[in-house]
């Protein structure tokens, strides 16, 4: 059987100019990184915005998010990326809207983010390594900023910042736990004023938000002006704009602002841009990017990250509270493995079949479907096929999701590419046409920042209750007194459970959810909330997958998945 990165290396890609093509989309309208990959010109960036403004002009937007997540693996790029593939076998105009992957899973536990098997994007180890450079120009960025804060108060402090209350964080897009916590400015005057500072990694950071929430440079540099970095001595805020260097940052990032665009195998475009996480920031690719597509494709297919409970709640909440987005149908991945997982079946058993593990861990998959619901998309559950698969477990399977009221389709991309995802297309597209989505926020901008919170925790965490310490009440009430009330939350949380805790599995319920802690990112506009034990950097697991990957004299890359 060959690997991911060997089936990618095996395909014989077509120009990105041809893919351009396909969509409208001119040579001299790209600036091209290679012959395979390419980012579009302002320009076409403005066309692109300009004719997705009117509703009418774009396609249906279709999300594709999943049950909690498992050692088992669900597939979710993997189901996004068949499913494009399997509508364009369908006969329909479609592209793809996916994040970009971050260094630090890559080279970590979960791998790269372009799918599987014969449903992936490609040049897949150029996407999944350093691509463009967009995150290391966010990185770059993020540590500039750092770096002129800490200037400004070495070289007289005229803000007069203090020190302790700076809330702007270094970044660096690997897992490097031994960051999280560390001391700077040491060894004597020249070098600084010593403090405690911190590192997140890079997806995490505010910059990684802001380009994948603004649509202009000129957006852009308003957000960046307005970061909240510290506080001074009368306790009043900084922000970022009162350093008078907002125009340096933004020049790091004018090209990162501008989607790329690749392929799938089978040669469906993809725009491939931003890849803020979801357990710890807003977990979806970048606003242009999806307006890009939307103006290019009658169905697009977008992802967001994780579960439902994570990046679906955010898509809706923030995303698509941000740019008027009205997404048409949800696809919620799921497969057997997982589900008996949740039902209390080891990772190594899961290849025997067990209908009442199954049975039980279906509770999961129930959850998310009521979470889904509550936001008025219609919903529809793509069944990852694995090959350990019974009969009379996908039999099962069927039969509780008929008996939910929720259509449950078999998905074979991973195996067969888009050819075993056309019944999953034909399928979303009916359901698009059929049943009309009446998409609305769970909450509404006015809701105070603690209630919207609470909202979250028990509508889709199932909680009966949130406990807020004290130093998160004493922000929520700060932030609400300068004027930040309005914005939305961004709650940051294991992805491992619909909980607050990660050993928690299946569909817990009435327990109170606790939050220890908040942060105002004034810049991408809402506000994190900090849950159970989330860490903003994380760190290696103990064998890593860097010690798989290698590279040859040719520069071929083997190990990358």
């Amino acid at each position: 059987m060959l690997s991911d990165i060997e089936i990618a290396m095996q395909n014989k890609m077509a120009p990105i100019v041809e893919i351009a093509k396909k969509i409208g989309i001119a040579e001299d309208e790209l600036d091209l990184y290679g012959k395979y990959k390419a980012k579009l010109t302002m320009k076409t960036l403005r066309k692109l915005q300009k004719k997705a403004e009117e509703p009418s002009n774009r396609g249906k937007l279709i999300l594709v998010t999943a049950i909690t997540p498992t050692p088992a693996g669900e597939g979710k790029s993997t189901v996004s990326i068949g499913l494009a593939d399997g509508l364009s076998r369908i006969g329909k105009k479609v592209v793809a809207a996916l994040r970009e992957p971050s260094l630090g899973p890559c080279f970590g536990v979960k791998g790269g983010a372009c799918g599987g098997g014969y449903a992936q994007i490609v040049p897949m180890e150029d996407i999944n390594l350093h691509f463009t450079g967009d995150i290391h120009a966010i990185t770059a960025a993020n540590n500039l900023i750092a770096a002129l804060i800490d200037n400004h108060i070495q070289q007289g402090n005229e803000l007069n910042i203090d020190p302790r209350t700076i809330s702007w964080k270094r970044c660096v897009d690997l897992n490097d736990r031994a960051l999280r916590n560390i001391m700077i400015g040491l060894g004597g005057t020249a070098n600084g004023v010593p403090r405690e500072d911190h590192f997140q990694i890079s997806v995490a950071s505010e910059i990684m938000a802001m380009i994948c929430l603004s649509r202009s440079i000129a957006d852009l540099k308003e957000r960046l002006s307005r970061i909240v970095i510290g506080q001074n001595y009368e306790k009043k805020n900084v922000t970022f704009g009162q350093l008078k260097c907002v125009g340096a940052v933004a020049a790091l990032l004018k090209d990162a602002i501008r989607p790329n665009l690749v392929q799938t195998l089978e040669k469906t475009p993809v725009f491939v841009h931003g890849g803020p996480f979801a357990n710890i920031a807003h977990g979806c690719n970048s606003i242009n990017a999806t307006f890009c597509a939307l103006a290019t494709g009658d169905y697009v297919v977008t992802e967001a990250g994780f579960a439902s409970d994570l990046g679906a709640e955010k898509f809706f909440d923030i995303k698509c509270r941000v740019a008027g987005l009205k997404p048409s149908a949800v696809v919620l991945v799921a497969t057997i493995r997982a589900l008996k997982m949740h039902g209390g079946v080891a990772k190594n058993e899961l290849a025997s079949p067990d209908l009442t593990a199954l049975e039980k861990g279906f509770e999961n998959l129930k959850a998310h479907v009521k979470n889904m619901k509550q936001y008025g998309v219609p919903v529809i559950i793509a069944v990852n096929r694995f090959v350990s698969d019974s009969m009379e477990e996908t039999e099962l399977l069927m039969k509780l999701c008929s008996e939910l009221g929720v259509k449950a389709v078999l998905c074979e991309g991973w195996e067969k590419g888009g050819v075993g995802a056309e019944k999953l297309a034909e399928a979303v597209v009916k359901l698009c046409d059929e049943e009309k989505s009446d998409f609305h926020c769970l909450y509404e901008d006015e809701l105070p920042l603690k209630e919207k919170i609470e909202k979250v925790a028990k509508c889709v965490y199932s909680a009966s209750d949130v406990e807020f310490s004290s130093v998160a009440l004493r922000k929520l009430k700060q932030y609400t007194e300068n004027g930040y009330g309005k914005l939305p939350v961004c709650i940051a949380k294991t992805q491992n459970s619909i909980s607050h805790d990660p050993k928690v599995i299946g569909a817990p319920s009435g327990y109170s959810f606790p939050v220890r802690d908040v942060q105002l990112c004034a810049g991408s506009g809402f506000v994190v909330v900090l849950a159970g034990d989330i860490m903003t950097m994380p760190g290696l697991p103990k064998l890593p997958a860097a010690l798989n990957i290698d590279v040859d004299d040719d520069g071929i890359i083997s190990g990358l998945f």
